[in-house]
């Protein structure tokens, strides 16, 4: 097994200088080679994850003023997930720092439980060292552009609330939803509604249930709105910076 790299190397690569250098050791040591289980980052991983979840969880709180429980929950689980978290202890290379027990192996090609418990612990040693704050900082670094890829394939499905937070973030007021016309007989009706904004109206979409005409309807004010686009297939894209 290749020897680790040394702390100042990480130090560099997660963009954070310790005071006290011993956290960053201690969140690099493997149960496998550690005296104790208490002197591994087992620890530390346990506060980590705490702290990396607070940290996402504000994040999207402010982020998205409008979503519920749910919706958050769903742009959370996609973002913060074991490999994720993974991905990113091998952007930061901190596996090449980890110290190992001799019976683990090959340090390129660890498990990715291993992985994550390595950037976990790294969040809650930069915690411990600095507080909130420089955790705040490196986590979003992060991960901020992994949450707003989730946000489009959370939000795939629910346009409502994508048209709700753009308009919002643009001050332009609050969509509303009207029956242009409605068509069956009443256990099989389908409805035509349109968004309105004030006294604009965007074209109106026929659906199944008003529940399936609302969400085409708020896809077609996105796309007039430019705050989606429709590819010639079909396929839409939001546009998240709009």
């Amino acid at each position: 097994m290749s020897e680790a790299i040394g702390l100042d190397v990480i130090e560099a690569r997660i963009g954070y200088r310790f005071s006290d250098q011993s956290f960053l050791a201690q969140a690099l040591i493997h149960a496998s080679i550690a005296t104790t289980r208490v002197a591994s980052n087992e620890r530390l991983e346990f506060l980590g994850d705490a702290i990396l979840g607070a940290i996402v969880c504000e994040y999207l709180y402010r982020r998205f003023p409008v979503d519920l429980e749910g919706e958050l929950t769903k742009i959370k689980s996609n973002a913060v997930s074991r490999r994720v978290c993974a991905e990113i202890a091998v952007e930061l290379g901190l596996a090449e720092a980890v110290q190992l027990g001799k019976g683990m192996g090959d340090r390129t090609v660890l498990p990715q439980s291993l992985l994550a418990a390595l950037f976990e612990s790294v969040v809650g040693a930069i915690y411990l060292d600095g507080g909130l704050e420089p955790a705040r900082v490196f986590v979003l670094h992060c991960l901020e552009s992994r949450i707003e890829e989730s946000t489009k394939l959370g939000h795939q499905q629910n346009f409502k609330s994508v048209l709700q937070q753009s308009l919002q973030r643009k001050d332009l007021g609050t969509p509303a939803y009207v029956v242009l016309d409605e068509k069956g007989p009443d256990h099989a009706k389908c409805f035509e509604i349109c968004v309105a904004l004030g006294e604009r109206r965007f074209p109106g979409c026929w659906g199944m249930s008003k529940k399936s005409a609302e969400q085409l309807a708020a896809l077609e004010a996105l796309v007039e709105l430019g705050f989606a686009e429709r590819s010639d297939s079909g396929e839409v894209r939001l546009v998240l910076a709009a």
